[in-house]
């Protein structure tokens, strides 16, 4: 077997920082050998300038929206949004299944290893098989009227068993409730009691428009309802937070990735925290300037939960797919948090989340995480493996 020796002014182990007389050892393949000390390391050593680093995990991704990069406007807001991508998103194939295959390999030139990815059709399946990247696909499930509620799991779960017959090529995959206001108590219950449904995600608390919405049944999501013609006369708010809401749906056994967090509280925190389900809060910071929502609390986020990872959203709300963009934007705004604990977030947290830190997200013996090169203020990023 054929080795390469890495060493650079910090090695970034996923958990943990050393310091440069550390080199790591890797096969040609990329898996991990070992962490010697610079004077075992013998010859054929490659030196660099910054932070040696485990590829990035993109814990929320939508792939199959990559076509829509620019065609909805900045800061539309919640419900002008949403109602922009059903309205627009149907392109040609061959312009979709293109924008998806380029959408990849920026992924993959950013340092991108694994995703998350939120899937309504099987538009990404093709490139998933290709096997650049480790996936792990959310079959997205929506439907807020209760008498459809059956039809729209079946409907979900057939894009679900074309992505299962894949398995093990295509990655893991998984049905998942879309978001508070668009998913029924019905359908939820279908979806969490689905045999073997074990990691779920959800769109939480991404505005102010969902809280007012569950809560009250007032607000702007009035607006998203009134235009898709469906009658809502039947809903009874909850009068709660919309976390408060859901959560409950979601069994002891399951690991729920909450994607955005926006207006979560601490009330919403403290109950997070008492709940038996395996909670993973996922930070997608310039998704949230794009529509217009802000930023969560992130140091309200760090003091309650110690379980965070990043994300990126879709190119029809973000400029583009990269992890350490999303960095740079927390520490824009949040510059007392080490850059370390960033990168953790984005590394062996994410692999965590998704299920996939027996091989990603730590330089440790036999995982394949990718080696990145990382400048110390987080500029720029280079992937070595």
């Amino acid at each position: 077997m054929g080795y390469r020796k890495f060493r650079a002014d910090y090695l970034f182990t996923g958990n943990g920082l050393l310091l440069k007389d550390k080199v790591l050892i890797t096969g040609h393949d990329g898996r991990i050998l070992s962490v010697v000390p610079a004077a075992e390391a013998g010859e054929g050593v490659e030196v660099f300038p910054g932070i040696l680093s485990p590829g990035f995990v993109n814990c929320h991704c939508h792939l199959e929206l990559s076509h829509m990069k620019g065609v909805i406007p900045e800061r539309t807001g919640m419900t002008d949004f949403l109602l922009g991508v059903m309205q627009q998103r149907s392109f040609p194939h061959e312009q979709v299944q293109q924008a998806i295959a380029d959408a990849e390999m920026a992924m993959w030139q950013q340092g991108v290893v694994a995703v998350g990815d939120i899937c309504n059709t099987a538009d990404t399946l093709v490139q998933k098989q290709s096997g650049r990247l480790r996936y792990h696909s959310f079959i997205e499930t929506m439907g807020f009227i209760p008498a459809t509620a059956a039809l729209r799991f079946e409907a979900a779960r057939k894009v679900y068993e074309q992505f299962v017959a894949a398995q093990g090529i295509a990655g893991t995959v998984s049905l998942a409730p879309h978001a508070p206001y668009s998913v029924s108590p019905e359908l939820f219950r279908l979806i969490t009691q689905y045999p073997g449904n074990r990691l779920l995600t959800l769109h939480n608390q991404e505005s102010s428009a969902e809280d007012d919405f569950i809560r009250s049944g007032n607000g702007e999501l009035l607006r998203l309802y009134e235009a898709m013609g469906l009658d809502i006369s039947f809903y009874s708010p909850y009068g709660t937070d919309s976390i408060q809401a859901c959560l409950p749906y979601f069994l002891p056994a399951q690991s729920v990735l909450l994607v955005h967090n926006v207006l979560t509280n601490a009330s919403d925190l403290e109950l997070i925290a008492a709940s038996p389900v395996d909670v993973h809060f996922c930070l997608c910071p310039n998704a949230n300037e794009y529509i217009g929502n802000g930023l969560p609390d992130i140091d309200l986020i760090r003091r309650y939960a110690v379980n965070i990872v990043t994300g990126t959203d879709s190119l029809a709300s973000n400029h583009q797919l990269s992890i350490l963009e999303e960095l740079k934007t927390i520490r824009k705004y949040y510059p007392a948090i080490d850059k370390y604990e960033l990168l953790q977030w984005a590394t062996l947290n994410g692999a965590k989340a998704l299920g996939m830190e027996k091989q990603l997200g730590s330089f440790e013996e036999g995982k394949t995480p990718g080696v990145l090169l990382i400048a110390e203020d987080l500029g720029n990023v280079q992937r070595l493996i």
